[in-house]
């Protein structure tokens, strides 16, 4: 994940950082396939539909109860599969590493918190403006900013025009869960690049799963060692937590932060994809219409970047 440290320099938003070592593992190659961008589109489709079946899953275990078991089960595979090296890392590695596990918690927890009182579509349109606000801070080029206008104008429609009917608590929450997000994109950039493959990820994991444990043992208590809520638990932690953050850290290794917060901005069009094909809920010719803001905003940008890339490498216009 290639992110801008805003606190510690004054490199341009949209400068790579320095590429990490080659990873020694064979899963990152083959994820290497789809590319920056299929990666975090294939994240995107894989967290709206683990998120769709977290929203099913509430009455049986409550907000707290299924953020404490997608975390803890996505701790447990994730550590199984990387085994990650605990010696040899400095305390900025670990410092950093432990943001981010803090930052993970804080998100899941205020966006379930969020789905809790307001629908699952304006609960995602409403998250995404946070990574929106990191584009148009990080960025120096002005037409990233017009793409982001562009896909913030989509967003909002999608959401209807507005949010007066919604509960105010509910969209609070959501927000808050936005600003973590733009978080978790900064330091999932920076854990990325001070630990091998997923390794990073899955030590914070691990850090939000215990920092979140008590919580949801205090609010679901027995409900949590329920066989099907543990089954359904482990299901939402593989396809919100486990399959789209390993690629999105990924992703952010080969991606300026910029571009990937737009990409971020088509998370509402998924939802809004899922609702149809799960839910049967048609699509308004007002959403439609957002949807495609949105998808050109997001193409936009990455043909932003690819220009800008070709133009900066090695020998290029000479």
């Amino acid at each position: 994940m290639s992110t801008p440290d805003a606190a510690a320099t004054p490199t341009p938003a949209h400068t790579r950082a320095a590429a990490p070592s080659e990873p020694t593992g064979g899963a990152p190659r083959r994820w290497d396939a789809l590319g920056p961008v299929g990666l975090v589109l294939a994240g995107g489709i894989s967290v709206q539909f683990g998120g769709a079946l977290a929203v099913s899953l509430m009455p049986r275990a409550g907000a707290l109860g299924v953020v404490a078991l997608r975390l803890l089960v996505a701790a447990v595979v994730l550590l199984l599969v990387c085994r990650p090296r605990l010696r040899g890392h400095s305390r900025t590695d670990w410092g950093t590493v432990i943001v981010f596990g803090v930052t993970m918690a804080a998100m899941n927890g205020l966006f379930y918190q969020s789905v809790a009182r307001i629908p699952l579509g304006p609960a995602v349109t409403l998250e995404v403006l946070g990574p929106l606000a990191l584009s148009v801070l990080t960025s120096r080029r002005l037409v990233n900013v017009v793409w982001a206008g562009l896909a913030l104008a989509g967003v909002f429609l999608l959401g209807g025009g507005g949010f007066e009917s919604l509960d105010p608590i509910g969209v609070a929450f959501a927000l808050a869960a936005g600003a973590m997000w733009a978080a978790y994109i900064v330091f999932s950039a920076r854990t990325g690049r001070r630990f091998p493959q997923a390794d990073g990820l899955a030590l914070a994991m691990a850090v939000g799963a215990v920092l979140f444990l008590p919580l949801g043992i205090a609010e679901s208590g027995a409900k949590l060692i329920d066989p099907v809520t543990l089954g359904l638990g482990a299901a939402v932690a593989i396809l919100s937590s486990v399959l789209p953050y390993t690629l999105e850290l990924l992703a952010l290794r080969r991606m300026p932060a910029p571009t990937f917060a737009i990409l971020m901005s088509l998370e509402p069009a998924v939802a809004g994809a899922a609702g149809f094909l799960l839910l049967d809920q048609a699509l308004s010719t007002a959403q439609a219409v957002a949807i495609a803001l949105v998808i050109a905003a997001s193409m936009g940008a990455v043909r932003t970047q690819v220009g800008r890339g070709k133009a900066t490498e090695p020998g290029a216009g000479s």
